[in-house]
């Protein structure tokens, strides 16, 4: 069980985007990976293990094969840092009748808004702090790990219908209160992140905060075979990815090995750090030419390359059969699953699912498939994202999971050990 209580961890490190790439950071670090700055001239060498951070939300890690790119390509693995829930917008303090204090949010992603009442929250993210360079202010992550903030929901006696349906306004529903009396509320969360820091709040230009469920991820089950956390949708695949490329390092591979990370899936992938830009293109390509390669010799690697895109999948939900593909609905406990759909949402194809079954067939791991039930429409994913930008071999895949984007979903330990075991496989080929 140690990688579960290694997944738990991770997850219990990692409320928000910013600090599942500190998370991630941390952990490559102490197995030999060193930083390169985007800014910078690179020099690589066979074996070199580093790592790239972009906008502080997104991570690339990479392990440079034995052979030229343009030779062997890349194997890579792609997963995403964001989870669907709530930030704070500016100047969020909200004064209401007796002093009680409540902060205005804005709803980031798709998440299952009841799921997030009545629980103990609090604020993670980061700070930005003025510099002598107004180009380049200073980052600094914040989370704050005790109990902060509630939202609480109305009584049944006021809403007697609330159990029929429940109609919910994001503006309205959904605010947290932080205080039941307060001198000032001007102000009052960048005071409490000043204090937190030990930062002088006339320091603090901005912010990126968010809401997260305090809550430890936790093992259940009669036998201890779920995982219950909020988060595990992506970062279940996160920590498999690195996992892998942690267990696997220490074989010789003639692939140069990638697990990128990147941010904002959850919104459409349409930033900087996402997959729908060039950022793991312009980094593939950075790989290319220090290894002492041209633009030919990219495109070459490219052709060579595959990639598993790690979203995690819907599993079958015992109350619920009828939501489901009859013939191809992934269970929990039955092993990571292919993602299948024939409008192309996903970048798997016939090929694509036969390489990827191939990797858990040699790593002895069962494997599934997921159809969306052709009366519902399916969301995409990272994998097709990517392919609107470099032209990849790839499939997509996940870990079954119930209760996606809830503030608490629920997983398969199996399944998480199996997919670590079918990455550590391709990392390894």
């Amino acid at each position: 069980m140690n990688k579960i209580n290694d997944l738990c961890n991770f997850l219990d490190n990692s409320p928000v985007n910013f600090w599942a790439v500190e998370s991630t950071r941390t952990l490559l670090e102490k197995n030999g990976f060193t930083q390169l700055e985007m800014r910078d001239q690179w020099s690589l060498t066979k074996g070199d293990r580093r790592y790239v951070v972009t906008n502080g939300s997104a991570i690339f890690a990479f392990i440079v094969g034995s052979d030229a790119p343009a030779n062997a390509g890349f194997n890579m693995i792609a997963a995403h840092s964001d989870s669907p829930g709530f930030r704070l917008k500016p100047g969020c303090e909200m004064l209401c009748e007796g002093n009680i204090v409540k902060l205005n949010t804005e709803v980031y992603g798709g998440p299952i808004l009841y799921t997030w009442f009545d629980r103990p929250l609090s604020l993670a993210g980061r700070i930005i702090l003025r510099s002598d360079n107004p180009l380049r202010p200073i980052s600094k992550l914040v989370k704050i790990q005790q109990p902060l903030l509630v939202i609480p929901h109305l009584a049944i006696h006021f809403n007697r219908a609330v159990n029929e349906g429940n109609n919910l306004s994001k503006q309205k529903d959904m605010l947290p209160v932080i205080a039941l009396s307060s001198k000032s509320h001007r102000n009052l969360i960048r005071n409490l992140v000043a204090e937190y820091t030990n930062e002088k709040a006339d320091d603090i230009i901005d912010y990126d905060l968010s809401l997260y469920n305090v809550s430890p991820a936790t093992v259940t089950g009669i036998n201890n075979e779920m995982i219950c956390s909020g988060r595990l949708d992506d970062l279940s695949m996160v920590h498999a990815g690195l996992s892998a490329l942690i267990d696997a390092a220490a074989t010789s591979s003639r692939h140069t090995r990638v697990l990128a990370v990147f941010d904002n899936e959850e919104t459409g992938s349409g930033t900087k750090q996402g997959a729908a830009s060039p950022v793991l293109q312009h980094i593939l390509r950075r790989i290319t030419y220090a290894l002492g390669g041209d633009e030919t010799a990219y495109m070459r690697a490219v052709a060579s390359s595959f990639m598993i895109s790690a979203d995690n999948a819907h599993g079958w939900h015992p109350n619920y059969s009828e939501k489901y593909d009859p013939t191809n609905h992934p269970v929990l406990g039955g092993g990571p699953c292919i993602k299948v759909n024939a409008n192309c949402k996903y970048m798997t194809d016939a090929d694509s699912a036969a390489v990827f079954a191939a990797i858990c067939q040699k790593a002895e791991v069962p494997v599934q498939y997921f159809v969306n039930h052709s009366d519902v429409a399916g969301g995409s994913t990272l994998g097709n994202i990517l392919t609107s930008q470099i032209p990849l071999r790839g499939v997509d895949m996940g870990a079954p999971l119930w209760a996606m984007h809830s503030a608490c979903e629920t997983a398969s330990v199996s399944d998480h050990l199996n997919t670590i075991k079918a990455f550590t496989a391709f990392y390894e080929l």
